[in-house]
């Protein structure tokens, strides 16, 4: 798994290095702060290590990931990922359980990233970006903007997840972790989704019941895709799990079971990473890191830098908890008048 990143001059996210990550981690800051901007290169790079030399795929692993970085962060050349007014290059580390994964390049390159050196072994999982909208019904959408006409709008996160969840759900015993992960998945939604290959649709399946997916509600979807990724055995242990605001279209009852299966989930071998600007969130990962007595390491934007803490030692102040707190003394002074 991931076990430290470092960044310098890297966007938004300006400078960040951030140490000792574990099982679940996660990202808050203010809108702008960088927070799915981190996620998404992190994903890259780990990306970049799935697919080079992957099958009969011939492209060199500076090439796989110049690829993943042009299409993730959809720019006319890469050079304009670093830092507006930096002067000097970015720079990416990674440390994995197995090896570094190192990069940098200036605000000129264009073409190729001639700076990168790596030690972690090729990966043989996959990995996964769950954006804040659901795909299911825009996934043929998805395919032919990339696929067919090859243009901007839909970023390589996008991209990967349709062809995942493309695969076939496999049949025979899953992890029992996994399995039950599934079962809680379909009982938050009351059902699953399935390819109706008569139809040639997905389509969401209620009991005896069939709905379009498109019909189907946004919460209902996005939970839905987590349990496909599980039955098409996409995910395995050693996969890698990068969240967007998972709050978004979810009912609160439904955020704190979902969290509930990514703790389980991440005790069978998946890391997960996490980005919310969301209170209830936050809270729900403080108490799974009380009631578990785990690590939950927090990289938390102020406005004008990074604070790094564990949500195991309990919430640091930061302008998520601060305006709740403002929220809450609000409602006292009110209802003391």
């Amino acid at each position: 798994m991931l076990t430290s990143v470092s960044v310098a001059r890297y966007g938004p996210v300006g400078s960040l290095r951030w140490m000792g990550l574990g099982r679940m981690n996660a990202v808050i800051g203010e809108n702008g702060s960088g927070k799915t901007f981190l996620l998404k290169a992190l994903y890259a790079a780990v990306r970049a290590l799935e697919e080079a030399g992957r099958g009969h795929d011939p492209r060199s692993l500076e090439t796989v990931l110049f690829d993943k970085l042009y299409w993730t962060f959809q720019v006319e050349k890469i050079g304009e990922l670093v830092q507006k007014g930096a002067d000097g290059p970015l720079h990416f580390t990674m440390e994995m359980s197995r090896g570094r994964f190192t990069y940098s390049f200036g605000k000129d390159t264009s073409r190729a990233i001639s700076n990168l050196q790596s030690t972690v072994p090729q990966r043989t999982a996959n990995s996964v970006f769950l954006p804040a909208k659901e795909v299911l019904s825009l996934l043929d959408v998805i395919l032919k903007s990339r696929e067919v006409d090859r243009v901007f709008g839909f970023d390589d996160t996008y991209l990967d997840l349709a062809r995942a969840l493309q695969i076939n759900r496999q049949k025979g015993r899953n992890y029992e972790e996994f399995a039950q992960s599934r079962e809680r998945l379909e009982a938050i939604i009351g059902g699953r989704a399935e390819y109706d290959e008569r139809a040639k649709r997905w389509m969401f399946r209620k009991g005896r019941a069939w709905f379009g997916i498109e019909v189907t509600a946004e919460g209902i979807k996005k939970i839905a895709i987590l349990d496909m990724l599980l039955g098409n055995r996409y995910l395995t242990p050693d996969s890698i799990i990068f969240i967007d605001e998972p709050e978004a279209a979810l009912h609160p009852s439904a955020i704190v079971q979902f969290l509930d299966i990514l703790a389980t989930l991440s005790g069978r071998g998946i890391q997960i990473f996490i980005a919310t600007h969301s209170y209830f969130v936050l809270k729900k990962l403080y108490l799974i890191a009380q009631q578990h007595e785990q690590s939950i390491p927090l990289a938390a934007h102020d406005g004008e830098g990074w604070h790094l803490a564990d949500l195991r030692d309990g919430l640091p102040e930061n302008a998520i908890v601060a305006e709740s707190v403002r929220l809450y003394e609000q409602e006292v002074e009110l209802a003391l008048r």
